[in-house]
Order: structure tokens, then sequence, then C-alpha cells
């Protein structure tokens, strides 16, 4: 297949946010969960504790990954050679997990994507590349449903997409209302599913007819 390799520069405001952002060291982030620790009631310096706050630090480091990721790279190769497809690619059934920005707790789904060819389409391994970039930061699920959309709107110009957003709450499963199995489902189209109300409907279709949930 013919590859068209595209850079996506990153923009002034993300330059000035990231030089006003200075990361934690190690040690600070450690301190932080110690300081977590004590605030809940439990004694940062018993046997099962004193080395929890390298753990966390760990897999906060590898959970919030997405951060140091660009989506615009991940995506920036596509392909022409397609022998004249221009009908739905859809992938579907991408798990993920995710942190709710308001509580730190997680978020755990699945996102349905899909694109309408114009020309070019994108290696499949990619779109779930970018889900799981944004759903390693801190999210809502309205954020992440419009993010994964925009990003591929931009990097290859088809003629519309489609994301369905499908996840579970941990912030009202274990705190407020502690309503569990509660799903909640988020949509964004651009283009033609934006515009044609029968191409959404096949979209849907397309997601529902041999078992998503």
């Amino acid at each position: 297949m013919d590859a068209i390799v595209s850079s996506f520069p990153k923009s002034q405001e993300d330059d000035r946010a990231t030089e006003k952002r200075k990361r934690p060291t190690q040690e600070e982030a450690e301190a932080a969960v110690r300081t977590l620790l004590l605030w809940a009631g439990d004694d940062p310096e018993r046997e099962g504790l004193i080395e929890t706050p390298q753990r966390v630090a760990k897999a906060y480091r590898e959970m919030f990954s997405g951060y140091d990721m660009d989506p615009h790279e991940v995506l920036g190769r596509t392909f022409e050679e397609v022998a004249g497809y221009d009908d739905i690619v859809l992938v579907k059934d991408i798990a993920f997990h995710s942190h709710c920005e308001h509580h730190m707790v997680p978020i755990i789904g699945k996102a349905h994507v899909a694109y309408l060819p114009d020309g070019r389409v994108l290696g499949l391994s990619k779109i779930a590349r970018v889900v799981d970039i944004f759903a390693q930061r801190l999210q809502t699920q309205e954020s992440i449903t419009a993010q994964i959309a925009g990003t591929i709107n931009d990097a290859l110009s088809p003629r519309g997409v489609a994301v369905m957003v499908e996840a579970e709450h941990m912030c009202m499963a274990m705190r407020g209302i502690r309503k569990q199995g509660s799903t909640t489902i988020t949509t964004t189209f651009t283009g033609s599913f934006k515009n044609d109300p029968g191409e959404q409907a096949r979209f849907i279709s397309m997601i529902r007819s041999s078992g998503a949930a």
C-alpha cells in the first residue's frame, strides 16, 4: 500500500501549558500517596503499606501514560491503495479503562469507531491506539467520545466519522448513589454520519447486529 506520512504539530497553547506544568518527581508523588494513606486513617509504615507509595506511583505512570503520547502522530500514516473501497470501516468493541476527572475512579467501557473513507484509510490498530491514548488520561465520557472522533476526522479527512462509547462509571457504582451496572452511552457524528440519519442507523445496526451490548 502507498502510505502518506503527515505531521500534526502541537499548538502554541499546548506548548505554553506544558511549560507551566512541572511534573513532580517520583519522590514527591510517593510522598503524596503517603499523605493520602495517613488522611484515610491508616499507617503507611505498616508492613502491607510500606511499598504502596512506590506501587501507586508506578501504576499511575502506566494508567495515565496517554499524557505522554500524541494521537495525531499515531494517525500520521494513512494508505491510499484501497482498491476503490469507500464504504464503512468499523472497529467495534474496543475495550478501555479510563479514570473520571472528577473523582479519579475508574471508567470501564468499550468504544465503537467507524469512518467513511475518502480515498485514504487508517491501519486498524491505529484506531484502537487512539482510544487508549485518550482513555489513559483523566476524562469525562463526553470528552473522550468527541476527542476520538475529532482526531480521526482531522487526520484522515473522511466523508464522516461515527463514535459510540458505552461505559460504567465507578463514581456512580462505588460512591454517591451507588448504582452498580448502569451504563452511559455517548455518541459523536461528523460529516455524512451527522447529516444522513440512514448512515447513523447503519452504524448502530452494524454494532448491534452481532451481539455488542
